[in-house]
């Protein structure tokens, strides 16, 4: 939609606000989007989303919401890796079988898929922050509440709302993370964001080491641990409500230019620490999604319930097809491969303790199911907190590498070097160079999350980039229930199926990636 201003009698109408144009001539064959706005109103040339970010400039704020984004992404990350770490000890307690333990791990998935889409969609229409609010909320309240189930269902039911929590925080951070940055920052600084959630595997890896081991008078050691492992939660939904503006490209894009305008003026103040409280940006807004409001209120339900799921229509669509297809292709893969493996770590090294492969010690399952879980054995809890640390070289490669090789290249790379370290898992003999190559694979598929991330946020113009994430992340979801429910099947009879099940499809999703198109330092569209 166009919006024209009249110079004087007789002199044709310029836009203030040119349509979305889509290039399909480029020299790679790769889909550029590219929004332009030549606008002048009384000799004052009217910025657009790009130009208005340059002109705000980069400094203290954007390291501020750095960290306050990053807690956010370090608390999913606590909150989905805390029940791998529990499921040693809460196994006894809640008398749960393999079975049980895939069930209940899986149950936290099928909540973020049912999460991730509902929240990305709502995020997208009425913005990003309040919604970050309310989904950090139900994540942190309804874990901390599972810490007092005294039975498996009730644990389970509570651990499916706490993931629908974390199933809206994950897709929409990025997105609300993304519409603050410069364009020639935005691979680094997104890069820098996704290493939080090695910062938050790290977290609920040492509060398992420090505090499982440990008896607390009358409760499981492991309750105690879930209690604390809800805390990065609630404290980012209070952050947030206290202290977060919207995102100024949601603003414009909802034709709310007084708002955006502000956004864009505190960021200046903070980047200046308060020497540029006279900046003004007069902005170009898009009157769009005002105008879809409108015809909103006056449709029923059913087309209400149609408009909910046409985003997921318009990104398979046309020119969005290919690559939404590669996506969710990725998607699954990683999603099935890394979470399939991570949630099962700490029981594989539980059974690794007296040597050898997990996959070649059927014989000692049965009496490794029989043992009590007390005392609590704390080599399983340093192995995991080894594996999240080794992360680090992995996000540091990314944000350091990412604007200059592109997140389609680390994506394709990083998905066939996963491959081949879940491949040798299997092949490997001992407790060591188990250890060891699973420290390479964590290393590795960090990168893959890393890249797409940062891909994710380039590839969808405003008005779908959390709904598309949030869709993704829901199929992601879908992979992350299969692979858990394989695990917790065939782990005790059958473990090569699924560990060579990993590395084949993370090969898949590495050749898949080279569908995508390029997106090194594009506009946000």
């Amino acid at each position: 939609m166009s919006r024209h201003v009249s110079h004087g009698d007789g002199e044709a109408e310029e836009p203030l606000l040119d349509d979305v144009e889509t290039n399909l001539d480029s020299d790679d064959g790769d889909v550029i989007f590219d929004r332009t706005m030549r606008v002048e109103e009384g000799g004052k040339k009217r910025m657009n989303f790009e130009e208005a970010v340059q002109q705000a400039g980069f400094g203290l704020f954007h390291w501020l919401l750095l960290l306050v984004c990053g807690w956010a992404n370090a608390s999913d990350a606590v909150e989905i890796l805390c029940v791998s770490f529990l499921l040693p000890t809460a196994r006894c307690d809640l008398h749960l079988s393999s079975a049980d333990m895939g069930v209940l791990t899986a149950s936290i998935f099928l909540g973020m898929m049912v999460g991730g889409y509902a929240w990305g969609y709502l995020a997208d229409q009425r913005g990003r922050c309040r919604v970050l609010v309310v989904s950090l909320a139900v994540n942190g309240v309804f874990g901390a509440l599972s810490s007092m189930a005294p039975g498996f269902w009730l644990f389970l039911l509570l651990r499916f709302i706490s993931g629908i929590g974390v199933g809206g925080s994950v897709p929409v951070i990025f997105s609300y993370f993304s519409e603050f940055m410069p364009r020639l920052r935005r691979g680094a600084m997104i890069s820098a964001l996704a290493t939080f959630w090695m910062a938050g595997n790290i977290l609920a890896a040492g509060l398992a080491w420090l505090v499982i081991p440990r008896r607390w008078a009358r409760l499981e050691s492991w309750r105690v641990f879930v209690v604390l492992c809800s805390v990065p939660s609630l404290s980012s939904a209070l952050i947030f409500k206290a202290l977060m503006p919207e995102s100024p490209k949601f603003l414009m894009e909802a034709g709310q230019e007084k708002e955006a305008a502000r956004v864009f003026q505190l960021v200046v103040r903070v980047n200046t620490r308060g020497k540029g409280n006279g900046k003004e940006f007069a902005l170009c807004v898009s009157s769009i999604r005002d105008s879809s409001s409108k015809m909103l209120q006056k449709e029923k339900f059913g087309s209400v319930f149609k408009k909910f799921l046409s985003p997921v229509r318009e990104i398979f669509k046309s020119t969005l097809a290919t690559r939404s297809t590669a996506l969710l292709i990725i998607f699954y893969c990683i999603s099935f491969g890394y979470y399939g493996l991570w949630m099962w770590f700490p029981e594989l090294f539980k059974r690794l303790e007296d040597g050898g492969s997990p996959c070649t010690n059927v014989s000692r399952v049965y009496a490794i199911n029989n043992q009590s879980c007390y005392p609590v054995k704390t080599a399983v809890y340093m192995e995991g907190f080894f594996i999240a640390a080794s992360n680090l070289p992995g996000n540091i490669f990314t944000i350091l590498m990412m604007d200059n090789i592109g997140g389609k290249a680390l994506l394709c790379c990083s998905l066939l070097l996963s491959s081949l370290s879940v491949f040798l898992i299997y092949l490997v003999k001992t407790k060591s160079h188990s250890l060891l190559l699973s420290c390479v694979f964590s290393g590795v598929s960090v990168m893959v999350w890393n890249a797409l991330d940062v891909v994710g946020t380039e590839l969808y113009p405003t008005h779908l980039r959390s709904s598309a994430l949030g869709f993704f992340t829901g199929v992601g979801r879908v992979a992350a229930i299969m692979g858990n429910m394989v695990f917790g099947g065939l782990v005790d009879t059958d473990c090569a199926v699924p560990i060579l099940l990993v590395s084949g499809l993370l090969l898949t999703g590495g050749i898949a990636a080279l569908w995508l198109p390029q997106t090194k330092r594009t506009e946000l569209t």
